[in-house]
């Protein structure tokens, strides 16, 4: 990306800074992340604000506002971004957080439960000693386990975050 840089400060290569939103998109895809939400995330995690809007987001990746809808959108729904208003403004700001990753688990064990009722139905309706019913069985067993462990790591999170600020 050559061009205007929407943060140029503090020393900035721009440049540098295209290879790594690129790069860490790249890694994101490859992880099951569709390419522009990709993209997008990994600019706003770049930007020493963590806000950017729709504009500079469009002139930083050089894309559409079309584009840069659908990606905050996909965003969204993950809990990785918020939207925030401008005061005084219909402009919106695009905010990555801090504790995104820790919010994008948590909602992601609402998500795990419903697997799980949808599992145990499966498993009531095709018979827990039929060979289907085993293999849903053994993959709710996966997630209870998961959840389990998930509870203990965001805890220990906590704890270690909290800690880690007490630092600072």
């Amino acid at each position: 990306m050559t061009g205007p840089s929407v943060e140029s400060g503090g020393g900035r290569d721009p440049e540098s800074v295209s290879r790594f939103v690129e790069r860490f998109a790249a890694q994101l895809v490859e992880a099951g992340v569709p390419r522009m939400p990709a993209r997008v995330f990994a600019a706003l995690l770049s930007s020493d604000t963590g806000t950017l809007t729709s504009a500079e987001l469009g002139e930083l990746l050089r894309i559409s506002p079309a584009a840069v809808s659908g990606a905050v959108r996909y965003l969204s729904q993950v809990h990785l971004v918020s939207r925030e208003r401008e005061p005084g403004s219909r402009r919106e700001r695009y905010r990555v957080h801090s504790d995104q990753w820790y919010e994008a688990l948590t909602s992601r064990e609402a998500i795990i439960k419903r697997w799980e009722d949808a599992l145990r139905e499966g498993i009531a309706s095709l018979g827990p000693d039929t060979p289907a019913g085993r293999r849903l069985t053994d993959t709710l067993e996966f997630f209870e386990f998961i959840e389990e462990d998930v509870a203990g790591i965001m805890e220990r999170w906590r704890r270690h975050r909290a800690q880690a600020l007490d630092r600072d």
